[in-house]
């Protein structure tokens, strides 16, 4: 069979990829993405649907509670907001975030926190579902059973097939009398999935004891789905572990590197995994031996085995991490670094599957130290969203990064 003459012309440089260290692509100077959010909002989230079509999620502080909202990437714009639920006992924190996330063009599943007693940190999932792109909702519902009045939080998701795959960490034995055996009391990591018609199904209990309250993360591979959390162990080693979800269940997590963090409480900076095909990405941070890193390691087996991890940035990091796959040789990582203005700069670099990193570019700061960027691409750009105090109110601050060169191979 005779080759099309355009995929022929191609071949040498495919072939050349394949055989080269590629260096990651530059990137060009950050453009201001206007986001429809007003003032005295918070927590924005990025999500995507299967075919790279991005939201922007965030909370609208309200006299009591806040509400969830949106807005669609667009023709490069963000659209007009759309409100998924006004929750007076919603709870507004900077690291445990809601979303808002497609699944398919008319399938949207958006998740929330609820306040479940007057304990600080007493708060449950919420989940509710939309079949018109996100014009009306469903009553939300609880993927978790257990009722205890405990934390319940950094939710991650994923499509399994028509229904919502969720995985969070989960407090239900926190509130237990505390003994030699820190696993009787320590936070959890749990899975189940949501039908389209709201039934539960699959609970699964992942990790029996992780770090209390880093964020997770998951994506799904061209061999399934991937998630990415902070462990803990006995000796309060809290290091990045990954697992795979493989014949209806989670493997037991391993650690994707040695860090070796040993610290006695939870340092709030999960880490974040992006997927592409065979293609794996995750990046974290570390404070291991008082010195704070930001690394991130690649897989090109869809998740099976990872490369050495790469240092991206330590000085002065504060991690709160991002992570995009640019194309099959490529990756960006972001990250929040207290600069020399009295701000905080969002940071991000590239590095190639062979290991080359970029320069580091500063995209954008803001002047609050407990931020968690979000990082996506859209084609042939990437996507940063933040949230920052300006003129004593906090505003949603979004950018566009084109990357130059930019040619997809996926």
């Amino acid at each position: 069979m005779r080759k099309p003459a355009a995929i022929v012309a191609l071949l040498p440089a495919i072939l050349l990829l394949a055989c080269t260290e590629v260096e990651p692509p530059p990137f060009d100077e950050p453009m201001p993405l206007s986001v429809p959010a007003g003032n005295n909002v918070f927590g924005p989230r990025l999500s995507a649907s299967p075919d790279g079509d991005l939201v922007l999620s965030w909370m609208q502080r309200e006299e009591s509670g806040a509400t969830l909202r949106f807005s669609k990437l667009e023709f490069g714009k963000w659209t007009d907001a759309l409100d998924v639920v006004t929750d007076e006992k919603m709870f507004v924190n900077w690291a445990d975030l809601p979303s808002v996330t497609p699944f398919s063009d008319e399938h949207w599943v958006a998740h929330w926190l609820s306040k479940s007693a007057d304990a600080t940190y007493a708060y449950d999932i919420l989940v509710s579902q939309s079949t018109d792109q996100g014009q009306s909702w469903s009553e939300p519902l609880r993927p978790h059973t257990d009722g205890t009045p405990t934390e319940h939080g950094f939710v991650s998701m994923h499509r399994s097939g028509d229904s919502a795959a969720l995985i969070w960490l989960d407090g239900r034995k926190t509130g237990n009398e505390i003994k030699g055996d820190p696993r009787a009391s320590a936070m959890t990591l749990r899975y189940a999935v949501v039908g389209p018609t709201g039934a539960l199904s699959n609970e699964q209990l992942v990790d029996e004891m992780i770090c209390d309250c880093c964020q997770t993360d998951v994506a799904v591979s061209s061999d399934g789905p991937i998630a990415v959390y902070r462990n803990r162990t006995r000796e309060e080693i809290r290091d990045i572990y990954v697992t795979r979800f493989s014949d209806g269940d989670w493997e037991p997590g391993a650690a994707i590197a040695d860090d070796g963090w040993e610290i006695a409480g939870c340092p709030v900076n999960g880490p974040v995994i992006d997927a592409e095909g065979d293609i794996v990405a995750v990046a974290w941070f570390s404070g291991a031996g008082n010195k704070p890193v930001v690394r991130a390691a690649i897989s090109t087996n869809a998740g099976r085995t990872f490369k050495k991890p790469v240092e991206i940035a330590s000085r002065r990091s504060s991690g709160h991490v991002g992570v995009a796959i640019i194309d099959r040789t490529s990756i960006a990582v972001s990250w929040v670094q207290a600069d020399n203005r009295g701000t905080h700069a969002v940071n991000i670099r590239g590095l190639s599957t062979s290991g080359l990193l970029g320069r580091v570019h500063t995209i954008g700061r803001t002047s609050l130290p407990k931020v968690v960027p979000q990082l996506a691409r859209s084609e042939d750009r990437l996507i940063v969203a933040w949230t920052d105090e300006i003129a004593e109110t906090t505003r949603v601050v979004s950018v566009e990064v084109p990357i130059v060169g930019f040619y997809d191979f996926l």
